[in-house]
Protein backbone atom coordinates (compact mmCIF):
# COMPACT_ATOMS: atom_id res chain seq x y z
CA UNK A 1 0.00 0.00 0.00
CA UNK A 2 1.27 3.37 -0.90
CA UNK A 3 0.63 6.16 0.78
CA UNK A 4 -0.15 9.77 -1.18
CA UNK A 5 1.12 12.83 -0.14
CA UNK A 6 -1.21 15.17 1.01
CA UNK A 7 -0.45 18.31 -0.55
CA UNK A 8 -3.90 20.38 0.85
CA UNK A 9 -3.71 22.45 3.99
CA UNK A 10 -6.37 22.09 6.47
CA UNK A 11 -8.70 25.04 7.51
CA UNK A 12 -6.96 25.14 10.49
CA UNK A 13 -3.58 25.47 9.48
CA UNK A 14 -4.88 28.18 7.22
CA UNK A 15 -6.36 30.22 9.67
CA UNK A 16 -3.35 30.05 12.22
CA UNK A 17 -1.29 31.54 8.77
CA UNK A 18 -3.52 33.92 7.91
CA UNK A 19 -3.80 35.00 11.96
CA UNK A 20 0.05 35.35 12.39
CA UNK A 21 0.43 37.00 8.86
CA UNK A 22 -2.45 39.65 10.31
CA UNK A 23 -0.73 39.50 13.83
CA UNK A 24 2.95 40.68 12.50
CA UNK A 25 1.30 43.17 10.08
CA UNK A 26 -0.59 44.67 13.03
CA UNK A 27 2.71 44.84 14.71
CA UNK A 28 4.71 46.47 11.95
CA UNK A 29 2.07 48.74 11.85
CA UNK A 30 2.03 49.59 15.37
CA UNK A 31 6.10 50.15 15.75
CA UNK A 32 5.92 52.58 12.39
CA UNK A 33 3.76 55.02 13.59
CA UNK A 34 6.11 57.94 14.90
CA UNK A 35 3.64 60.48 15.60
CA UNK A 36 2.00 59.15 18.73
CA UNK A 37 1.49 61.91 21.51
CA UNK A 38 0.83 62.01 24.85
CA UNK A 39 -2.89 63.34 25.70
CA UNK A 40 -3.01 66.71 27.32
CA UNK A 41 -3.98 66.94 30.62
CA UNK A 42 -7.42 68.95 30.91
CA UNK A 43 -7.75 71.76 32.57
CA UNK A 44 -11.52 70.92 34.27
CA UNK A 45 -10.58 68.82 37.78
CA UNK A 46 -12.80 65.47 37.97
CA UNK A 47 -15.69 65.10 39.43
CA UNK A 48 -15.92 65.73 43.06
CA UNK A 49 -12.79 67.04 43.63
CA UNK A 50 -13.70 69.94 44.39
CA UNK A 51 -15.35 69.24 47.23
CA UNK A 52 -12.97 66.85 48.68
CA UNK A 53 -13.27 63.76 46.21
CA UNK A 54 -16.56 61.24 45.83
CA UNK A 55 -18.53 59.72 48.79
CA UNK A 56 -16.76 56.27 48.43
CA UNK A 57 -13.26 58.14 48.72
CA UNK A 58 -14.33 59.85 51.87
CA UNK A 59 -15.70 56.87 53.64
CA UNK A 60 -12.30 55.27 52.85
CA UNK A 61 -10.34 58.09 54.42
CA UNK A 62 -12.57 57.77 57.25
CA UNK A 63 -12.05 54.16 57.90
CA UNK A 64 -8.63 54.57 57.28
CA UNK A 65 -7.95 57.12 59.86
CA UNK A 66 -10.01 55.30 62.40
CA UNK A 67 -7.88 52.29 61.69
CA UNK A 68 -4.24 54.39 62.17
CA UNK A 69 -6.06 55.91 65.48
CA UNK A 70 -7.00 52.43 67.02
CA UNK A 71 -3.26 51.15 65.79
CA UNK A 72 -2.07 54.10 67.56
CA UNK A 73 -3.67 53.70 71.03
CA UNK A 74 -2.80 49.78 70.96
CA UNK A 75 0.63 50.09 70.69
CA UNK A 76 1.75 53.59 72.90
CA UNK A 77 -1.84 53.02 75.32
CA UNK A 78 -2.51 56.75 74.71
CA UNK A 79 -5.22 58.01 72.70
CA UNK A 80 -4.07 59.45 69.18
CA UNK A 81 -4.75 63.17 67.93
CA UNK A 82 -7.02 63.31 65.28
CA UNK A 83 -5.47 63.33 62.23
CA UNK A 84 -6.04 66.49 59.90
CA UNK A 85 -7.61 66.14 56.86
CA UNK A 86 -5.23 64.87 54.21
CA UNK A 87 -4.02 67.69 51.32
CA UNK A 88 -4.54 66.59 47.56
CA UNK A 89 -1.37 65.76 46.09
CA UNK A 90 -2.58 66.59 42.75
Amino acid sequence: MSEKVKDDISRRKALSLLGGALGLALAVDALASEEAEAQAATETPAAGTETGGTAGMKRRQSRRAGRHQRRHQRRTGEPAAPAAPAANPQ
